[in-house]
């Protein structure tokens, strides 16, 4: 037998997934920021650059979409953690996902959550709706973010607007740069997906 490990395949979606999630958007469309989970050509403009051994954190991992494409490149479950807030979702996660730790936490408290030893991740990927958020909760996304990063990680974010969701004067404070990964025109909604690193 070869040294590579074989994962059992995670559980898919299930109707009550995607009925869940529909339930939560009409509860809280503010926090969940789309009307569907995102799709797989969305997922696969996330997961760009992905590699085994990467260690990677899922910020707003919803029901799952972003975390299996993520799984197929090649990334251990046991480095993947998955940050959701709604304990629905942290419920789906959790069933479709066992071996994935899973913080249940508002993404803004992340450096609560996440002691020394547990830092230095290659990649922070986001699903959350920063097109929503104040100045001052990117700023505090953000600076938590980086944190969490080894000093050559990334951070990868979707946006559904047709602009960068991070403006150039917070890049510039922070001193970070983007660049764009592509565009999911076939995702619903369309979304352009970016990464931001450190200058």
């Amino acid at each position: 037998m070869s040294g590579t490990e074989l994962h059992p395949p995670h559980r898919s979606h299930t109707p009550d997934d995607l009925g869940r999630f529909i339930k939560n958007w009409i509860r809280n469309p503010l926090a969940i920021g789309a009307v569907a989970p995102s799709g797989r050509p969305l997922a696969r403009l996330m997961a760009n650059g992905l590699r085994p051994g990467a260690r990677v954190v899922e910020l707003g991992a919803g029901t799952g979409t972003l975390t299996e494409e993520v799984l197929a490149r090649g990334v251990r479950p046991e480095d993947l953690y998955l940050v959701e807030k709604d304990e629905h979702f942290v419920e789906i996660l959790a069933r479709r996902f066992p071996r994935c730790p899973i913080v249940a936490a508002d993404a803004l408290a992340l450096t609560d959550r996440f002691d020394e030893s547990q830092r230095s991740f290659d990649f922070v990927i986001s699903g959350l709706p920063l097109l929503l958020f104040s100045p001052d909760q990117k700023l505090r996304l953000l600076e938590q973010a980086f944190e969490l990063l080894g000093p050559d990680g990334v951070l990868h974010q979707f946006t559904y607007g047709g602009r960068c969701p991070l403006g150039r004067d917070l890049r510039a404070r922070l001193g970070i740069e983007r660049s764009l990964i592509g565009f999911a025109a076939l995702n619903l909604p369309p979304a352009f997906a970016y990464r931001f690193s450190r200058a």
